[in-house]
């Protein structure tokens, strides 16, 4: 799947609002280019503070360099999925990540997200044939979780 697609996917999930960040967005240099995806039906912008998923085209020098993104046509889809969900698709508790050393430049197979594993996100650095259909699902689950949330306010 390409990062279009994906972004394709998500926007005919009811609610969602995809953000590509561009340069008139107030966003730094370096976040140009990815994509945000907010819960927001009613269009207002304090439902868009924490994503529930998000495409990442480039590594955030600093910050979050482990899947080397600056490679040609690779991005990354990053998916807040809970901890039962992340045990289940990974093998053990987002609290035990410190034990673990995944590669995180892996392609095409679920990871913990390098930098927000702890908080339960999983990611895949360029989801193809063997993760697409969990990434859809796992979008689509995602979206659920920021629905009910989203009800509860």
């Amino acid at each position: 799947m390409t990062a279009d697609e994906l972004i394709a996917l998500v926007r005919t999930l009811p609610g969602t609002r995809a953000d590509t960040i561009g340069e008139g967005s107030g966003a730094p240099p370096v976040a140009w280019g990815d994509t945000f995806f907010f819960h927001d039906p009613d269009d207002r912008e304090e439902d868009r503070r924490i994503p529930f998923a998000t495409i990442v085209t480039k590594d955030y020098p600093g910050f979050d360099t482990a899947s080397d993104l600056d490679r040609d046509g690779v991005f990354r889809v990053n998916v807040e999925v809970g901890r039962e969900r992340f045990e289940q698709l990974l093998g053990y508790a987002p609290a035990q990540l410190a034990e673990h050393h995944p590669d995180y430049r892996f392609s095409d197979v679920p990871l913990p997200h390098p930098t927000y594993g702890r908080q339960a996100w999983v990611s895949v650095v360029s989801p193809i044939e063997q993760s697409a259909a969990v990434v859809r699902d796992l979008l689509v689950e995602a979206h659920r979780r920021a629905t009910t949330r989203h009800r509860r306010r």
